[in-house]
């Protein structure tokens, strides 16, 4: 392996996450009641179906306050509704609504149309090709164990 491949692909990755903020102002979200962060909590709702909010920010690596802030913002907007826990009747889980998988499947549907414009001049193949690549390495990343941070191991100028 080599560092300065690592080290572009950093830096790639760095430049992906920066164009999320472009990438969410395209969507057109803002009708839908509910921040862009509370909005992309109801996709792990929709595929997994109710869980505690504790459980919710697990999934998405988030502190559970600031999960608890954006659930309550899909509960005003009604894409979400709290119900009993069957497990434990004293706690409640996180459930989508009918307004919220309308909502997922919008924001699945403009997801969808803006990658296919920017992959349009791709061919089919090298979509396919890149694809598995990505997922190969998503899973690569989420089968890290969980640790302390790792310290740059040289000088940043």
């Amino acid at each position: 392996m080599q560092e300065q491949d690592i080290t572009r692909l950093a830096d790639e990755i760095v430049r992906f996450v920066r164009m999320g903020t472009r990438f969410r102002g395209m969507l057109r979200t803002s009708d839908l009641g509910a921040e862009f962060s509370a909005l992309m909590l109801l996709l792990p709702l929709q595929s997994s179906g109710p869980m505690r909010v504790t459980d919710l920010a697990e999934i998405k690596q988030a502190d559970p306050s600031t999960i608890s802030r954006q659930v309550a913002q899909l509960v005003k907007a009604g894409l979400a509704r709290r119900e009993a826990d069957p497990v434990d009747g004293r706690a409640s889980r996180l459930a989508v609504t009918e307004a919220g998988e309308a909502a997922c499947e919008r924001l699945r549907a403009a997801r969808v149309a803006l990658l296919g414009q920017a992959l349009s001049d791709w061919p089919a193949e090298r979509i396919t090709a890149f694809t598995d690549l990505f997922e190969e390495f998503n899973s690569s990343i989420e089968a890290l164990p969980k640790t302390e941070p790792i310290a740059p191991t040289r000088e940043i100028p």
